[in-house]
This record gives C-alpha cells, sequence and structure tokens, in this order.
C-alpha cells in the first residue's frame, strides 16, 4: 500500500502484480523484443493493475533512454554511512533515494575509492568503477576539482550538490541559495538595532563558505552596518573587544561552541550577544537563528537534474532558496 499523496511507483505495480519492476518497465515501454519473453497472462495481469490503480508513468522516467543500466551512481568525498537523521549528509540522501525509486532507478553507492593519508577520495583510482552507472550524483563539503575537469573531459554524465566553480568548463550542479539568506539575517538584525557585526567562520576552502561570507558583506554593505571577518578560533574576548553585538557563525559546531563560551563568561544569549548560524543544524536545547538547507530537495532535485543530462545533454544549474528560521537566539541590541 502507498501512503496517503503518494504518487504510485513502478515498484508498487510490480509488488501488486507479483512480478519484477523489469517486468512492468518492459511492458510500459511495449519493447517487442523484451515483451515476447513475457507471458501473455503476466502482461495481462500487469496491465489489469496499471488500469485498478490509475497508473500514469513518470514522464520523467519514461524519457530515460533505452539501453541504459538504469543504475545512478552516487559518489561521496566523506563517509556517509551509517547515517543518521541528525546527520548532515542523511536529508541529501533521502531525497536521491526518493526520486530515484519515483523514476525507477537503482543506487549504486560507490565506496571503494578509499581515503588514504587523510586524503580525501578521489573518484579515478586503480578500483574506480564510476563508469558502472549511467551517470552519478557527486556529496561533497568540498569536491575535487580535477575529479570535476576529468568527468567533463571524458563526458561522464553527472551532477554535483553543491554550487562548483568552473572545472575546465561549466558545471552542472544543484545548490543552496546562500548570499540572499545570509543578506536577509543581517538585514533583521540591523533592523533590531545591531550595528557591530562579526562573520566567524573560514569564508574559503569551498564555494558555500564563499557565498556566505559574500552574502554577509553585501547585507554589511546593504543596510550601513560595519562588518568584520573572524577565523572560527577566534576567541570570545576579542567578539567582546570590538563591540560585537551580533555574530553570523558559519558552522553550527562553532555555533555551539560559542553559545557555551558566552555562558561560561556569564552573559546571557541573546540580551548580551546574538548568535545566527550559517549552515545546517540539529535540533539541540537552544534554538538557534538562521537558515536551513534545503538538503532533501536538493538530493531529489540532483537526480532529476542527473536524469536530464542522460537525456538531452546539456550542464544545467541551479540553487535552490534556503528556508529562514526565527529561532530564539536573535533580540534587540543592549540599549534598544
Amino acid at each position: 500500500m502507498t501512503g496517503p499523496g503518494r504518487r504510485l511507483t513502478q515498484q508498487d505495480i510490480a509488488k501488486m502484480a507479483g512480478v519484477s519492476q523489469t517486468t512492468v518497465s518492459l511492458v510500459l515501454n511495449k519493447r517487442g523484443d523484451a515483451e515476447a519473453r513475457i507471458a501473455p497472462e503476466t502482461r495481462e495481469r500487469v496491465l489489469r493493475v496499471i488500469r485498478e490503480t490509475g497508473y500514469v508513468a513518470d514522464p520523467v522516467a519514461r524519457r530515460l533512454a533505452d539501453g541504459r543500466n538504469r543504475i545512478l551512481g552516487v559518489f561521496t568525498y566523506e563517509a556517509v554511512f551509517p547515517a543518521e537523521s541528525a546527520d548532515f549528509y542523511y536529508p541529501f540522501l533521502v531525497g536521491i533515494e526518493e526520486c530515484a525509486e519515483e523514476i525507477g532507478c537503482d543506487l549504486l553507492l560507490f565506496t571503494s575509492a578509499r581515503a588514504a593519508s587523510g586524503a580525501r577520495r578521489q573518484i579515478f583510482n586503480e578500483e574506480s568503477r564510476v563508469r558502472l552507472a549511467d551517470g552519478c550524483v557527486l556529496l561533497g563539503r568540498t569536491v575535487d576539482r580535477d575529479d570535476l575537469a576529468r568527468l567533463l573531459a571524458e563526458g561522464i554524465p553527472f551532477v554535483s550538490v553543491g554550487r562548483r566553480d568552473d572545472a575546465g568548463g561549466p558545471v552542472p550542479y544543484v545548490g543552496a541559495d546562500y548570499p540572499p539568506a545570509v543578506r536577509a539575517l543581517v538585514e533583521r538584525a540591523v533592523a533590531l538595532g545591531h550595528r557591530r557585526l562579526a562573520y566567524v567562520g573560514a569564508g574559503t576552502g569551498g564555494e558555500s563558505r564563499a557565498d556566505r561570507l559574500r552574502g554577509f558583506y553585501e547585507g554589511v554593505a546593504a543596510n550601513g552596518a560595519e562588518g568584520r571577518h573572524l577565523p572560527p578560533e577566534a576567541p570570545l574576548e576579542d567578539l567582546v573587544a570590538a563591540g560585537v553585538t551580533a555574530v553570523f557563525v558559519e558552522e553550527y559546531a562553532d555555533c555551539v561552541a560559542l553559545a557555551g563560551a558566552a555562558k561560561e563568561r556569564g552573559m546571557e544569549i541573546p540580551r548580551d550577544l546574538s548568535i545566527l548560524t550559517l549552515g545546517a543544524f540539529t535540533q539541540v536545547d537552544t534554538d538557534f537563528t538562521g537558515f536551513r538547507i534545503p538538503r532533501r530537495e536538493m538530493g531529489r532535485r540532483a537526480v532529476q537534474l542527473l536524469v536530464g543530462v542522460l537525456e538531452s545533454g546539456g550542464t544545467p544549474q541551479e540553487l535552490l532558496p534556503c528556508e529562514l528560521v526565527a529561532g530564539s537566539t536573535l533580540a534587540p541590541a543592549s540599549g534598544m
């Protein structure tokens, strides 16, 4: 049975008809050579279930070219399993799996590309099996530029989750639109009387970090505030000495650490210091103000875009909006 509102899939039809998903796909695609191998009663049973349920094949799935394996690869630059609901990668994987199921494709997780001596995994090595899949979704906070360049050069279909800069050619991706979200948070802080703001984080080392820092400076300039950039290891004393009243923190773990340091100092959040998070976060005791990255939606969209690349080529590039979270760690500046 399917849940309320969930679209029927080929897998659902296969279960109801007591056949394999491949059989359902062959019946739907009306391939003469393949249908000749399907018993007439089996074919009629599949068609009867389709009629009774009102099933309509997903047009994206039907666009996939014949002759492919219907296998989509997922390559991760960091280990992602076992994945828990609180894990950074979990929503991405959920979205990828949901969409792959809907279009009747299997997923192949590439795990043989082991990291060595602390280095990130590499797609291309002596054990690489990336070409087993029709195309690949890339996951990683930072994706190796040489890998991207080789994928482009060799014409291997892929879509990266996360905005990627040019790698000898435009890179297909779906990412989060960080700058507008950060600018909106800066505007909210300034509206509450905050004039001295700080961005705490690397601000480099990946497109997502650079995008967030850029959004911070754009917001500061647009709202007539004073902004400074401090590294994640900057002590709380530096912020206090600079008269900073609102801190925009790149990594969620640093948000938690900063809030802890403020508490030890006897400061109250947000009365004495407002803290805003600019990254993915999980539910903890502190309900931080910030935004949520549309990770599940990005996973789903990556699969949809990859199907489009397989069907007609191209270099899709999309950014999805982040959802602002009101939270409880932004308050009017002291003295307002």
